[in-house]
């Protein structure tokens, strides 16, 4: 593809090809914005594994028509997430198709065992998130979250606005 020797044409290529892969990776992000790696839905979890296998096989393209399949693949996961975080955000009907809801775990030091059975999460698993969370009483945990990207969050101290709750669903 690149030089006559086998192995120098195959380090070659996996340089120059990963290289350009992550070249145009890069210029898609800029046009696109850093919304684009973010892990803020599933969508965009999704969107970030896809093109990680992707730039993987450009970087081990064999031909040129193959690299450049792998670029017109990533330029069209862009566009889709493009598209699909406009439909999100102007419908809500949209969103509520495309987004799972995050669900209290745990609210005011108490463990919800219905939410944990239903979004099968162990109470082992959630005591090591409240660990890294540094929560060292219980009675101080206002509520643990299981968010849209499968992250926890805790949430602990004295007072929690209501606010940064409203939108997550009880069991």
């Amino acid at each position: 593809m690149i030089l006559e020797n086998t192995v120098l044409d195959i380090a070659a290529r996996g340089i120059i090809l990963s290289a350009g892969a992550i070249v145009w990776v890069v210029i898609l992000i800029r046009i696109n914005g850093l919304r684009s790696l973010s892990k803020m839905t599933n969508f965009d979890f999704v969107m970030t594994v896809a093109l990680g296998s992707l730039v993987a096989g450009a970087a081990q393209a064999s031909s040129w028509s193959g690299f450049a399949q792998a670029s017109a693949g990533m330029l069209g996961l862009f566009l889709v997430q493009f598209i699909a975080a406009y439909i999100r955000k102007t419908s809500d009907v949209a969103e509520a198709i495309m987004q799972n809801e995050p669900v209290f775990l745990m609210r005011n030091g108490k463990f919800l065992e219905d939410a944990l059975r239903k979004t099968r999460v162990s109470k082992s698993d959630l005591i090591a998130k409240l660990r890294e969370a540094n929560a060292l009483d219980l009675s101080c945990v206002r509520a643990v979250v299981l968010e849209t990207t499968g992250d926890v969050s805790v949430l602990h101290g004295d007072a929690l606005d209501e606010t940064l709750i409203g939108d997550v669903r009880r069991f």
